[in-house]
């Protein structure tokens, strides 16, 4: 949820001028995505630590007098640990997003809440400012071996067993499915075009022919 001050114009313009100067971290660190679907591959991508981001912002924002704030707080009401981070300008107007960080039962295990809490310290951050700090987990090229392969298994799918050739023009056309049948050799041929020339010549109409019609094929 986000929330400002009643006026923000000042602190707007300072902060556009803050975004043109500010550049991404860089992702020097590697996490891993564990899958709860059998037979899924794990995955891999690449993150920049808070330290790095934490670096870049404050350089730049201060530039523009503008100072960055993050404190936690317990809400009760739904047994959370909130996150608050502000940007605030020295004009006295500010800018605040909250971030959910773990339940308040965490708060027990404080190596599991404080690695919640670094996780939504960063995403926090990055968020308001507007710089990326990891991959974009949906991208292509970051789909498991066994979902890429699941994919082309899928586009294949119902054209397995239809047999293809190639025309002369290197198009693919889907092949006759009826077998042909053998040609005449010269003998047969030649004897069976002689039948057909005497019962053409047995012909007195075309209404003859449509009757007679033999139904040999060359």
């Amino acid at each position: 949820m986000q929330r400002s001050s009643e006026m923000i114009g000042t602190i707007a313009a300072a902060l556009a001028k803050a975004q043109a100067q500010l550049v991404n971290p860089e992702k020097s660190l590697v996490g891993t995505i564990r899958s709860d679907e059998t037979g899924t591959s794990e995955r891999s991508f690449r993150y920049a630590p808070l330290s790095s981001g934490l670096d870049i912002v404050r350089k730049t924002l201060s530039q523009h007098e503008i100072a960055t704030v993050q404190t936690t707080s317990i809400d009760e009401s739904v047994g959370i640990v909130r996150l608050s981070t502000v940007l605030a300008h020295a004009s006295g107007e500010w800018i605040a997003s909250d971030w959910p960080v773990c339940a308040i039962s965490e708060t027990a295990t404080p190596h599991r809440m404080g690695a919640a809490l670094t996780y939504a310290r960063r995403y926090a951050l990055f968020t308001l400012v507007g710089i990326a700090g990891e991959d974009d987990l949906d991208a292509p090229d970051l789909l498991s071996p066994a979902a890429a392969s699941g994919n082309k298994k899928e586009r294949l799918k119902g054209v397995q067993g239809q047999s293809v050739q190639q025309g002369s023009h290197g198009h693919r056309t889907k092949a006759n499915s009826t077998p042909l049948k053998p040609k005449l050799d010269s003998e047969a041929s030649a004897a069976l075009r002689e039948q057909l020339i005497s019962e053409l010549n047995d012909l007195n109409s075309a209404e003859d022919a449509a009757k007679g019609s033999s139904g040999y094929e060359g």
